[in-house]
């Protein structure tokens, strides 16, 4: 078993410290839930949005109208009564966006050639952080406050127990091209985190609505799809040369950083709602 060294102690208070403030505030917006927890949700793919164009180059107004446009999607999903994700007007909404998306790059200084580029980063913004955040308005809204807490505590019992098994018996790499410090051992120990989570969060708040047997269901789909968010943003990191996707979290990087794998779990656990309902 590796001992931690002076940096990685450091690093680990830091990580607690921040957690320590911004799990509980998490939660009490969480059950607060409403309009409160929809802006929460719209300002947290905005500024998720901000940081994934920013990766790739400077910001005007392309890439303001872009942000914008990350954090109206999971604030638009308050709108929707139904039992869908976004109301059936959201698609044409997004049409219209992307047309005036094209309008602003004609007007940009910069190289046309870079112009596909950059319209393909904020197009993915709004994908990967607008309509993925979304799908967490859509549980507060739709499922009550117990499923997205169940969707942190899966995602979070998975980084911690991975993060901790892989520091003490990680040997074989997991996928050393995009993450070289992940290990198998880690994946292993996050499977372990994300069902206990599951199975504990079923206990204290949905133990009449959720089986056992779903709720390990539930934690083994977080087990694979938690590490598959972070690999994914990890990749994006690798590709636009940066460490982290920014420094808005003391000893966690960006926000990012912080929500890349809640951003795959999050849909996973709408769709176990969604059946089950």
């Amino acid at each position: 078993m590796r001992a931690f060294d002076q940096k990685n102690r450091q690093n680990l208070v830091v990580r607690v410290a921040s957690a320590a403030v911004l799990f509980p505030l998490a939660v009490w917006l969480t059950y607060v839930g409403g309009l409160p927890f929809a802006v929460l949700a719209g300002g947290a793919a905005a500024i998720a949005a901000f940081e994934l164009v920013v990766m790739f180059g400077a910001v005007g107004a392309t890439e303001v109208f872009g942000v914008a446009v990350a954090g109206a999607i999971p604030f638009v999903a308050a709108w929707e009564p139904s039992g869908n994700l976004l109301p059936g007007w959201s698609g044409l909404a997004l049409g219209g966006a992307t047309i005036v998306l094209f309008v602003f790059s004609l007007f940009r200084r910069s190289p046309l050639e870079e112009a596909p580029r950059a319209m393909a980063i904020i197009a993915l913004s709004w994908l990967y952080c607008g309509l993925l955040i979304a799908s967490l308005v859509g549980l507060r809204l739709r499922f009550d406050v117990g499923w997205v807490i169940l969707a942190f505590v899966v995602t979070w019992g998975n980084d911690t127990f991975a993060y901790f098994t892989g520091h003490a018996l990680g040997r074989h790499k997991l996928l050393e091209r995009i993450s070289p410090k992940k290990t198998w051992e880690g994946f292993a120990g996050g499977a372990v985190g994300s069902v206990v989570g599951a199975l504990v969060t079923r206990a204290l708040l949905l133990q009449d609505e959720l089986s056992v047997g779903l709720a390990i269901a539930i934690g083994l789909g977080g087990a694979v799809l938690g590490p598959l968010g972070d690999l994914a943003e990890s990749m994006v990191k690798r590709a636009a040369g940066v460490k982290d996707s920014g420094k808005i979290i003391p000893g966690h990087g960006g926000l990012l950083d912080r929500i890349d794998a809640l951003l795959f779990v999050a849909p996973w656990v709408y769709v176990c709602a969604a059946y089950l309902r």
